[in-house]
């Protein structure tokens, strides 16, 4: 829930999207689902300094009189949701530490969601130590991470497989580094009722800004598993 503006609507998806998905596999099956659901899909845009949990919790509260049904909530990003002062002085808001402010919103989307029950997806900006070339970001790295790793119920980090496979599988394989270079690895890093500690692959299909649904575990070692030495 990021952009411009300070409004909701339903996003209509038709057929200008067809002659660009059409050409891939499984393009035009993705067209007819969208289709099927645009009437569902809601767009919430507004400006960083104006959206918090509270207008959040607006919205979903009006979708779900209007359409009867509890979406399912997207927020890109979680770094972007201003904090709300209770006085609602912007000034005392701005008073707040970057981890305090990060914490009141997962706090409060924690708690919208076990007031509201809808299930929330909210994206994470990653610190500098998650970006470093040829590093595997782990849970720690995400920005604020105490409070990211101790309200949610799961936690997803992608990674691109060529950076975190361990390094003898492209020494001995040299086929493998452009293999690599078309796959993520989602780790299960926190699963509150479930498997944890797993590791997924996808291919990207990024030139239909997408990945392929079907995957599987990585079989692969990956650079965290075990330490090599030149």
């Amino acid at each position: 829930m990021a952009g411009q503006g300070g409004e909701h609507r339903a996003q209509q998806r038709g057929t200008p999207g067809q002659a660009f998905l059409s050409v891939g596999e499984g393009g035009m099956e993705a067209v007819h689902a969208m289709q099927g659901y645009s009437e569902l899909h809601y767009l919430h845009s507004s400006s960083g300094a104006e959206i918090n949990v509270e207008s959040m919790r607006e919205v979903i509260e009006a979708i779900r009189e209007q359409t009867g049904r509890m979406p399912f909530v997207v927020v890109d990003y979680l770094q972007k949701v201003r904090a709300a002062a209770p006085s609602g002085d912007r000034r005392q808001t701005a008073q707040l530490s970057e981890d305090d402010r990060i914490t009141e919103v997962v706090e409060g989307l924690k708690d919208m969601a076990l007031d509201l029950k809808p299930p929330a997806l909210a994206l994470a900006a990653v610190d500098k130590s998650g970006l470093a070339v040829a590093t595997r970001t782990r849970v720690q790295d995400l920005c604020r991470s105490s409070a990211l790793a101790h309200e949610t119920d799961i936690v997803l980090i992608l990674n691109n497989k060529f950076d975190v496979v361990a390094r003898h599988h492209l020494m001995y394989n040299t086929s493998n580094a452009e293999q690599f270079h078309h796959w993520v690895v989602m780790s299960v890093e926190k699963n509150r009722n479930g498997v944890d500690n797993v590791d997924l692959g996808y291919r990207k299909r990024f030139e239909h800004s997408m990945f392929d649904a079907e995957g599987g575990r990585v079989q692969e070692e990956l650079i965290d598993d075990r330490v090599f030495v030149d």
